[in-house]
């Protein structure tokens, strides 16, 4: 980390220099981070205590809202901080810590989505070999999997980054640390990081965005021929919570790393959108849209009850 001696730290401009407006904006982003920890805490109690929701599909929504939980933590907490803070900086080393953990995160949400295409597509097009499909160890194994390639990619980034001589008191023009947003205040040849970025974002979301049209290509192919309109109706149910999340995540991850680093308005947007809006998003998509997630918060706010009832009962 010799290299970063030059410069100790850099200004994070954050979303407004108005401090009225910079108030509101904590106010919002304080109640967005509680909704966040509170959806995604939830999809996991109810996931881990109802024995119902014990199967591949579940498994993968409880590992998603553990990501979803550390994901928006990552960033909204830095957010507020600077939102309420005078200077607004962050160290060199934080701010490469920061950017690991968001490429890391970002690439295991996007091979999980992808993970859970697969599985929807086992459970429709292959029922009666579904069990076999997605037994326990393969279901962990796709999520460890998941994990691993995600921070090896991002590891190498990182690496690649900390080599870099930032010379110059930079500013980032965004409310979080990116590797995108790091390369302009660099003094050094950053042409093999932009590369390396760019390839390895492509290869990783390609590939995992073609597992999930490949999936639904077939899943779709399946519905259409059912004869029984219900069982069309319950499979494109079963699937529309998944492909709003998609289409809302790599819409916004593609149109942020593949575009020019600017310090554009919509370049903060993009990154709002997959580290802060879909975090939040996730757990009402798939509780709303479910049934058997609905009838498991039923079931456990009614057990709930019925153990405060008691307790008060007993209190008497």
């Amino acid at each position: 980390m010799g290299n970063l001696s030059a410069v100790s730290e850099f200004i994070l401009l954050g979303l407004s220099d108005d401090a009225e407006l910079q108030a509101v904006l904590f106010v919002v982003f304080l109640v967005v981070y509680v909704l966040t920890l509170m959806g995604n805490l939830t999809i996991l109690l109810v996931i881990m205590v109802d024995s119902h929701l014990h199967s591949p599909m579940y498994f993968f929504l409880g590992h998603l809202s553990f990501l979803d939980l550390s994901y928006s933590s990552v960033s909204v907490p830095k957010v507020m901080e600077n939102l309420i803070s005078q200077t607004k900086t962050i160290p060199v080393k934080g701010c490469l810590v920061q950017a690991f953990f968001v490429f890391a995160m970002g690439g295991t949400e996007a091979l999980l989505l992808a993970v859970m295409a697969y599985d929807r597509y086992a459970a429709i097009c292959h029922p009666l070999l579904y069990g076999q499909m997605m037994n326990n160890w393969f279901c962990e194994g796709l999520v460890w999997g998941s994990w691993g390639l995600a921070i090896m990619n991002s590891l190498l980034n990182t690496l690649l980054a900390v080599n870099l001589d930032f010379c110059v008191y930079g500013t980032i023009h965004n409310y979080n640390c990116e590797f995108p947003s790091l390369f302009p205040l660099s003094c050094s040849d950053v042409s093999t990081n932009a590369a390396v970025l760019l390839w390895s974002f492509v290869i990783h979301g390609s590939a995992t965005f073609l597992l999930v049209l490949a999936s639904y290509g077939c899943i779709f192919s399946t519905i259409l021929s059912m004869r029984s309109t219900t069982g069309r109706s319950k499979a494109f149910s079963t699937c529309s919570s998944h492909l709003t999340v998609v289409v809302l995540y790599f819409g916004s991850a593609c149109l942020r790393y593949v575009m020019p680093t600017l310090g554009s308005p919509m370049e903060i947007f993009f990154s709002l959108q997959y580290t802060v809006i879909t975090p939040l998003l996730n757990p009402f998509i798939y509780s709303l849209k479910n049934k058997e997630v609905k009838a498991a918060m039923r079931r456990m706010l009614g057990k709930c009850c019925q153990h405060l009832s008691k307790f008060i009962k007993v209190t008497e």
